[in-house]
């Protein structure tokens, strides 16, 4: 990040222009100063002067200060490459069409914030400073990048330590830094003679190097700014687990995930590589050229050879990152490394349909034909460290056997803690007794991104029969583990100093996030949970205020209406709601519902089933709009839903007792017993499973 000046501006603002869907903007220079004429908040074109650059390459950004305190990023940056190499052009970081006015991805909307979504890592010692009353930004930060600072900590202690007696000197080995980064201090990699790979002289007893890059380099929220580097990264942020449209099933990076997640899957990090084994924290370079960095500890005669690589030797084939860091293209063209180090695995491309380095780079090739080249060229190959694939792509499509793997994994001392930790999210979403039972071992977990994954998952129903084993969590010494006992215990009469310091804690976590929808909707939760229906509305008309666009709040605060008995008020919100975004299934949904609750059925059912249509990977919205047909004598139409619904979701509880229940009550008993049968290998802990069955004379 820099001040904009002749020396740090790349792109060309020579009355450049650039159009994107209707809008033409132009980039031009007035009274020694840059500017852009585009659209604004209000959809018209106005001049907006640029203060400051953002990056350098493979492109640069453009900071434009509001006079709240806030700085946007203009979604138009420059291509700061080569020309050859189709560089030094303007661009749209979201291409495919004009992003409007009032989308949370405009300029000018809160996604585009640098004082929230940049400036932490962007800048040091930043603290954001949001006036949640005048709804303004009083961010302040010390250098304007990132300087040494942000990752050893205030330079006021190490000048203390420096202007010590000697004596007091030799007694502070880290020379007063706050993060001394000593994970590789007297540590060495060797490998014997005759061995393809290095070992570490010692285990990584620490993390504090690791934490201080996944400040930057992890997909996280903030909890707070009154961090600094060298204290613990769970006391401060709340990083994202292996979740759908994060990664894909096997663990591969899907969005913008930053690395870090990527790294803690990998046999590197459990073998206790770090960071700047590989890389140079000062430079920002390699630590060797190309695979000369992975030959450091991984033998170049045996790997860097055709008979592993199987490509020209000095083709991009042959380079180690290109088949086990393969990289992925972010913000139009950054491409970045997938840092989990994985054997490339086309076969499971032909599986699971997830990407593969093969036909990343041989894109006229198919995933079957990349499968049999690598099973010709390694015929009794090992199948990688990362062995969880099958388990998450199976629960993502309800398959009640991936349960049982998604437990063994959680359970497995041997996988890594945030893949442990992704299994027992994923689990907390399928209840049962196996369920129950899995996330309170989680609780007792060394790690606490475990614990953390299994307080909330416990904490996503009530939590009563759980506060002998919760209520110490309130006391654990991670700050992330901490709030989450505190936000699962917030509805029950659980008094006393550690709840009070816990609550205090969750409190200013949400606090410190006033200036995002988020907040107030996890506020207006929080109030439901202690029966407080006014500090609920309120909280959430704050976040559709910041958002209007935020359909979940909409959702929740029609529901209050509801509980109200003011269903008028309640259509009205969700009427508002669809205006702005006719796709929002889950609005539709809720409409639905208020429609029938008002015995308005025709509308209803409209309703019902534009969310249904709109939201074919919920199966939910398919079985309550079945449900609304059968009760409205349309047993036939129900039934073609169900089995619609079924051909996507063929594991979904409520689909397949809808099936067999109705069926039954049709006449047709043989296709009932089948669908029960189902129903019974997803759900057979459940009373009315068991009740069916019995209705059916299966048991």
């Amino acid at each position: 990040m820099a001040r904009v000046s002749d020396a740090t501006v790349l792109g060309d603002f020579a009355d450049a222009s650039f159009t994107s869907g209707a809008v033409t903007s132009t980039f031009f220079r007035r009274d020694g100063g840059f500017f852009v004429r585009t659209d604004g908040p209000d959809s018209g074109l106005d001049d907006f002067a640029i203060s400051w650059t953002f990056g350098v390459e493979p492109l640069q950004q453009y900071l434009v200060d509001f006079p709240d305190g806030r700085k946007q990023a203009l979604g138009l940056a420059w291509d700061a490459r080569a020309p050859d190499a189709g560089g030094q052009r303007w661009f749209q970081l979201y291409p495919g069409g004009r992003v409007a006015a009032g989308d949370r991805l405009h300029w000018t909307a809160i996604d585009q914030n640098w004082n929230y979504q940049c400036a932490d890592c962007h800048s040091t010692n930043v603290r954001k400073g949001f006036d949640a009353q005048n709804n303004a930004f009083a961010t302040t930060w010390t250098d304007d990048s990132v300087s040494c600072e942000a990752c050893h900590g205030p330079g006021s202690s190490h000048l203390t330590w420096a202007r010590a007696a000697p004596e007091d000197r030799a007694r502070n080995a880290t020379r007063g830094l706050t993060a001394s980064l000593d994970e590789r201090r007297g540590v060495t990699w060797t490998r014997p003679p005759g061995a393809r790979h290095a070992s570490r002289s010692r285990p990584r007893e620490s993390s504090r190097e690791l934490d201080v890059c996944a400040r930057c380099h992890a997909r996280r929220a903030q909890l707070t700014d009154a961090h600094v580097a060298g204290q613990p990264f769970l006391d401060a942020f709340r990083p994202a687990l292996l979740e759908p449209g994060l990664y894909f099933a096997d663990g591969q990076q899907r969005d913008e995930v930053y690395t870090w997640g990527s790294f803690l899957q990998s046999k590197m990090y459990a073998r206790g590589v770090t960071c700047s084994d590989c890389h140079d924290p000062h430079s920002g370079k390699l630590r060797a050229a190309g695979s000369g960095v992975c030959a450091q500890c991984h033998d170049a005669k045996a790997f860097d050879a055709p008979e592993h690589h199987h490509h020209a030797q000095g083709s991009p084939g042959a380079a180690c990152a290109g088949c086990h860091l393969p990289p992925r293209t972010y913000m139009v063209n950054d491409p970045r490394h997938d840092h989990s180090f994985r054997i490339p695995r086309p076969e499971l491309s032909v599986r699971l349909g997830v990407p593969n380095a093969c036909t990343s780079c041989h894109a006229a090739q198919s995933p079957d034909w990349a499968a049999q080249e690598v099973a010709r060229w390694f015929p009794r190959r090992a199948p990688g460290f990362q062995d969880f694939a099958q388990a998450f792509s199976g629960v993502e499509k309800g398959d009640p056997a991936a349960l049982v793997a998604l437990r063994e994994l959680a359970a497995d001392p041997e996988e890594p803690a945030f893949v442990r930790a992704s299994a027992l999210g994923r689990l907390a979403r399928h209840p049962s007794a196996a369920t129950t039972a899995a996330l309170r071992r989680g609780l007792e977990d060394r790690d606490p991104l475990v614990r953390t994954a299994a307080v909330a998952g416990l904490g996503q129903r009530d939590p009563t029969p759980f506060l002998a084993e919760l209520s110490p969590l309130l006391a654990d010494p991670s700050r992330l583990v901490r709030v989450e006992a505190a936000r699962a215990l917030s509805g029950t009469t659980l008094t006393g100093p550690a709840i009070d310091r816990a609550r205090q804690e969750l409190l200013d976590e949400l606090r410190f996030q006033s200036d995002r929808p988020e907040a107030h909707f996890t506020l207006a939760t929080l109030a439901t949970t202690r029966a407080d229906p006014a500090t609920a509305r309120a909280e959430l008309e704050k976040a559709l205020a910041i958002d209007p666009s935020m359909v979940e709040a909409s959702v929740n605060l029609a529901d209050l209406h509801r509980a109200q008995g003011e269903e008028a008020r309640a259509e009205q919100v969700l009427r508002r709601a669809l205006l702005r975004d006719p796709s929002a299934a889950a609005a539709h949904h809720a409409l639905g519902l208020a429609l029938v609750r008002q015995r308005r059925l025709p509308e209803a059912l409209e309703a019902l089933s534009r969310a249904s249509t709109l939201a074919p990977d919920d199966p939910r919205f398919a079985w309550v709009y079945a449900v609304a047909l059968h009760d409205t004598g349309r047993a036939g139409d129900a039934l073609r839903v169900v089995d619609g619904a079924l051909a996507h979701h063929p594991f979904d509880p409520e689909l397949l007792f809808a099936a067999a229940q109705w069926r039954a009550e049709s006449g047709d008993g043989a296709a009932a017993l089948t669908f029960a049968g189902r129903l019974e290998a997803v759900a057979a802990d459940d009373p009315r499973t068991r009740a069916l069955l019995q209705q059916l004379g299966a048991h």
